[in-house]
């Protein structure tokens, strides 16, 4: 049997951090700055994510409103012998792993295929991405597993070529809806760049529906996602020496009809200053200022699959649910 831990079968990379390189524009913390001083305020979402909110985040996909983790799991239990069928055995990568649960789904496919193939989770919490790919690597014995600790940004800036046929890149989820418009066309011009022809891209997408059904899934009757919310805070003291006090704060997430989009803020229940000692700064917010930590994005089909085509990325078909709540897009760069 397979030591899980032998470097040849089982690796953990930090990714350089983009801050640090030479070539990068942003200084430490550069992004926190200028959310902070900007009217609305405004926090980027990959601080949810130490390790704490990973773990919260994990919760949240259990509760019984949020739909989008089940009904993704449902359509991957459904299609991935059919998605191994069209990409044939191949590097899989992914963006954003967590607990790799619902890609066990994927693994199971590929290892009924072929007993040995390679699987690169990327994660920014180093903490979840090791547990899990050593639980992977016992399950799997012969599975190759390369976990890269890192955000979206870094490892496509630094994934490597692969030495396999082919690459599967795949975003499953529903984070593809955090991005404004602007940075899902520049997630896409990347995604396109960095996988060859030939290479493979699935990505999940959640889609529009009531919004009753949207807000219910935002605000969890037993007050997970609001603790993941303001779990962003106290991330933010512990990276920045910060003094943030969550008591001062309460969850709010609405749905934007107009935006297409659910909006997650942290409002301020009173008047106070905040300072975060490593940036140097400090920010004054009014009583009943909001700060917004997330936007979630929910797709149309059709548009959907235009964009990735004016990408380069052709599509090659779409899985979806019964009640159309959540799609998979399987792509093919195409260049």
């Amino acid at each position: 049997m397979l030591n899980p831990t032998q470097p040849e079968h089982f690796q953990i990379e930090y990714l350089e951090p983009l801050e640090t390189r030479k070539d990068s524009k942003k200084s430490w913390g550069q992004d926190i700055k200028e959310g902070l001083s900007q009217r609305p305020k405004t926090i980027p979402a990959k601080y949810f994510y130490d390790d704490q909110g990973s773990q919260l985040f994990e919760q949240i996909c259990e509760l019984p409103e949020y739909y989008p983790t089940r009904t993704e799991a449902s359509i991957l239990r459904q299609y991935a012998e059919e998605i191994v069928q069209i990409t044939g055995i191949c590097e899989l990568v992914e963006l954003g792993s967590g607990s790799s649960t619902k890609t066990r789904l994927l693994l199971d496919a590929y290892h009924q295929e072929n007993e040995v193939f390679k699987y690169m989770p990327i994660d920014v919490s180093a903490g979840i991405l090791k547990e899990s790919a050593i639980q992977l690597k016992q399950d799997y014995n012969s599975l190759q597993i390369k976990g890269l600790v890192g955000t979206y940004e870094q490892a496509l800036t630094q994934l490597k070529p692969s030495a396999w046929p082919a690459r599967m890149l795949f975003f499953l989820g529903s984070s593809i809806g955090n991005f404004s418009e602007s940075d899902y066309d520049n997630f896409l011009n990347k995604i396109a760049e960095v996988l060859e022809n030939g290479d493979y891209f699935l990505l999940g997408i959640d889609l529009q529906k009531p919004k009753s059904t949207l807000e219910a899934a935002y605000n969890d009757s037993q007050g997970v996602t609001a603790a993941f919310n303001l779990n962003m805070l106290t991330h933010l003291n512990n990276k920045f020496e910060g003094n943030f006090d969550i008591d001062n704060f309460k969850h709010e997430a609405i749905y934007n009809q107009d935006k297409k989009q659910i909006e997650m803020y942290l409002l301020s229940e009173k008047e106070q200053e905040i300072s975060l000692k490593k940036l140097e700064l400090k920010v004054k917010l009014q009583k009943g200022e909001k700060i917004l930590t997330e936007i979630s994005r929910k797709f149309d089909v059709e548009k959907t699959k235009d964009k990735l085509e004016s990408k380069q990325l052709k599509n090659l078909k779409v899985f979806t649910d019964e009640n159309q709540w959540f799609a998979l897009i399987l792509c093919q760069v195409v260049k």
